[in-house]
């Protein structure tokens, strides 16, 4: 473990089944996004990666909105500033999901390094990085009314932290270039019905099903999972399916030798749920 950060504007808390939610905690600034919010989360995701009770992680927000982007007071001093864009990270600031890849080595991307899966639980408004953070989360869950927008085109920039590259993977450039290009405030259900989300829900709805499906992934081998999404994104920086295919035997033999493999086959012939280790 790292050494202690005090959270000022997050928090983090792990239950019994080993779901973390992370909870971007500003709700009287909407959960606006400042360079210790992104100190914050980035130095909790260390601390969680290296947990080896952590299997699933969850991102939202407190009160009633997810992230409404980048605070205002920080947009405002670029105006008349000569220096260009400074994320204000500080320099031993905390590299969660880096030396997987060093394509997924840069800012938000690293959620795909992460070994465990990430879910984003966008409870309310989510605008400009915070969309990243959402996209580069593995799951999506969505409240069906959070009014979803990259904001960027209405501030005179350009897509933000690779969104250029991640929605057409998500919604197909049809749908991406709409929502790049225009900039417009989409409810959850349209964007949902483009691809974003894996579930669009009401309110009543929303905690419970982000937490039975937390759990469930929680209850899944977690050498298998990392596995998994490792091939995922792989896979998805490749062009040659026999690779694919190949890879997928060889991970089939190493994961054959785990003993997460024996009890998942007990499991299977007991007919019972499988127990599998940390």
């Amino acid at each position: 473990m790292g050494e202690p950060m005090e959270l000022k504007v997050t928090r983090v808390e792990v239950d019994e089944h080993g779901v973390a939610t992370v909870t971007l905690n500003r709700p009287e600034r909407g959960n606006s996004w400042t360079a210790r919010m992104h100190a914050e989360y980035r130095w909790i995701m260390a601390e969680l990666e290296a947990d080896p009770r952590v299997r699933v992680a969850v991102l939202t927000g407190a009160g009633r909105a997810f992230c409404v982007g980048a605070d205002s007071k920080a947009l405002s001093g670029y105006v008349k500033s000569d220096n260009g864009f400074d994320p204000g990270l500080p320099r031993e600031a905390a590299n969660p999901g880096y030396g997987v890849r060093p394509e997924f080595d840069a800012d938000v991307s690293w959620q795909l390094g992460l070994r465990f899966p990430l879910i984003a639980a966008v409870n309310g408004a989510c605008a400009g990085v915070a969309l990243a953070l959402a996209a580069y989360a593995d799951i999506r869950f969505g409240m069906w009314d959070a009014k979803i927008t990259t904001a960027t085109p209405k501030l005179a920039m350009p897509a933000e932290y690779g969104l250029s590259w991640i929605l057409p993977r998500l919604l197909g450039a049809t749908h991406a270039a709409d929502v790049l290009l225009s900039g417009r405030i989409l409810r959850a259900q349209e964007i949902g019905a483009m691809g974003f989300f894996n579930k669009v829900l009401g309110p009543e709805e929303f905690g419970p099903a982000v937490t039975d499906y937390a759990r469930l992934l929680a209850g899944l081998s977690p050498a298998a999972t990392t596995a998994t999404k490792r091939q995922l994104y792989d896979d998805l920086l490749d062009a040659d399916p026999a690779r694919s295919v190949n890879r997928s035997k060889e991970l089939i033999g190493e994961l054959m030798a785990h003993p997460d493999y024996a009890e998942g086959v007990r499991a299977l012939v007991e007919k019972r749920a499988p127990r599998f280790g940390r």
